[in-house]
Order: C-alpha cells, then structure tokens, then sequence
C-alpha cells in the first residue's frame, strides 16, 4: 500500500500537474504553429520563390520499380525546412514570452524597491495602558 500512496504523492505535486499542463498546451500551441507554417506563412514564400511549395520538395534516391523498389525512395527535404520554420517560431514566440515575463519581474522588484516601507503598526492599548503606569510610578 505505500508505495501506491508514494505514488499519488508524487503524481498530485504542483510541479507534476503544471508540467503536465504545460504539455496538453504546448501540443495545441505546435497544432497552431502547424497551420501558421503551412497554411499562413509557406505559401507567400513559395510564391516569391516561384510558385515552389516546400511541402512537396524531395530528392528521389531510386524510382518505383528500379532494383525492385516497390515505392520511390526519397528525402524529403521540403517537410525538413517546414520544420526548421516552425521551429524558428515556436523558439521567438517563446523568447518573447520569457522576456516579457523577466521585464514584468524586473519592473515588479523596481516598484517593491521603491515604495516606503510600512508605517509600524500603533501600539495595542494595553502597551498604552502600561507605558502610563510605568509613567506614573517613575514620578514618585
């Protein structure tokens, strides 16, 4: 039985389930930089480029049918680079995030410097109370 409970522990610890979080959303995150690349940002390149769609580039290594290949043998190369842009945007998107979250640190720790401190708190009445006794008994 202890080591289901250890288990549940573990599995139930902040870090475990944000991490876990982190994971599903940066599933979704990859599925909207997919269509960004391929649907967005490839076709415009491919136009200027002269109507070349990268999806599509391979390099033939031997054709159907030569040395008993029962399909082509290529590399594509043209889903390589998709990947490489994409991954060019993941990895700006989330510098920018990272720096956006250091500068909003760095602007909290700033305003945390700068502000007085607290006043200190008024003394209870019955400090009070006792400051007057203590008055009173020094006088005769």
């Amino acid at each position: 039985m202890g080591l289901i409970k250890e288990f549940r522990d573990f599995a139930m610890k902040g870090n475990v389930v944000d991490m876990a979080v982190g994971v599903i959303i940066g599933g979704a995150f990859g599925k909207i930089v997919s269509t960004l690349v391929d649907k967005v940002m490839m076709p415009p390149i491919g136009y200027l480029t002269g109507g070349v769609d990268f999806k599509d580039k391979t390099f033939k290594l031997l054709e159907k049918g030569t040395a008993g290949a029962v399909n082509d043998v290529v590399i594509g190369y043209g889903e390589f680079i998709n990947t490489i842009i994409q991954f060019i945007i993941v990895a700006f998107c989330l510098f920018m995030v990272i720096k956006a979250m250091n500068t909003a640190k760095t602007r909290f720790e700033k305003q945390k410097e700068a502000a007085p401190p607290p006043p200190p708190p008024a003394p209870a009445p019955s400090e009070l109370y006792l400051k007057e006794i203590r008055d009173l008994l020094a006088k005769r």
